[in-house]
């Protein structure tokens, strides 16, 4: 497989990662977060982008405080790397269609956030692997206690600030998409997963991944609820669209990718978009 150019992800280090409780202040924040990148000055230094979106008011919030804790959230999840950072600032002002997006937005999100990362692999994927879809609090408690129990959060939380967590989560999962329902949350009804988005997701998971037969069983494909048989299906979809080329023959796959780096990828992935849209 020929690896993408740019910065590897230390998986196995992200996954020690402490758990935080910063998802209270969270969500899923998909309309600040294209506001954010739509503003974006890629001749401006990161943190002086922040700064003006902070005075300017970009996001027209009534509180500095609130504006200052999604420029922190904001921050974390997609600034981490400045090549992903300039992909996302050209998706955003090129308009990739919100259906490919929102989910290119969730991905890094829940990247980012170790709570929100193995609530969905580790309850939602197999709810989901057992045909179930209901998605009760109490469940999602049970767990965050037993990781405290564990001391994978750093430190003690309060059964409030579990609660607080776990709402905050299911909150964030169904403004991502994820779950579904006002009140009891489920999984959202299965729906296809956008090429773009696919493709996408695929080209930053190869740049830490070494064989493409890796890449399709690539446990991160569970954040999308997606085993492996669904994952090969995309990756033929996303060929067949010109996205990326995929072949395999028994044990031997090949994934290649009409560029290098990840901003080279998403003015590509435009590129296509634009191109289905006026044929």
């Amino acid at each position: 497989m020929a690896i993408p150019a740019g910065g590897r992800v230390d998986l196995a280090r992200a996954k020690a990662a402490p758990h935080t409780s910063r998802i209270i202040k969270a969500g899923a924040l998909l309309a600040d977060t294209k506001l954010l990148l739509a503003s974006w000055d890629e001749s401006l230094s990161t943190e002086r982008n922040l700064r003006a979106a902070l005075d300017r008011n970009v996001l027209g919030k009534a509180s500095r405080s609130r504006v200052e804790d999604i420029l922190g959230i904001f921050r974390r999840r997609y600034l981490s790397d400045p090549q992903v950072a300039a992909a996302l600032v050209r998706l955003v002002k090129g308009n990739l269609p919100a259906e490919a997006l929102d989910s290119i937005l969730y991905f890094h999100a829940a990247r980012a956030d170790a709570v929100l990362h193995d609530v969905v692999t580790d309850i939602l994927w197999p709810l989901h692997e057992r045909g179930l879809r209901e998605v009760r609090l109490g469940d999602i408690l049970e767990v965050l206690s037993g990781w405290v129990a564990r001391r994978r959060m750093g430190h003690d939380w309060s059964p409030s600030t579990m609660e607080r967590v776990a709402q905050g989560v299911l909150a964030t999962l169904r403004d991502f998409g994820v779950l579904e329902g006002a009140v009891r949350k489920r999984l959202a009804a299965p729906k296809k997963m956008a090429p773009a988005a696919f493709a996408y997701a695929a080209f930053v998971l190869a740049r830490d991944t070494a064989s493409g037969a890796r890449l399709v069983s690539h446990p991160e494909w569970r954040l999308f609820l997606l085993g492996q048989t669904a994952v090969e299906l995309l990756f033929m979809e996303a060929h067949q669209e010109g996205l990326l080329h995929y072949s395999a023959a028994g044990r031997v796959v090949r994934v290649d990718f009409p560029a290098r780096t990840v901003g080279e990828y998403a003015d590509a992935i435009l590129e296509r978009a634009h191109r289905t849209a006026g044929a």
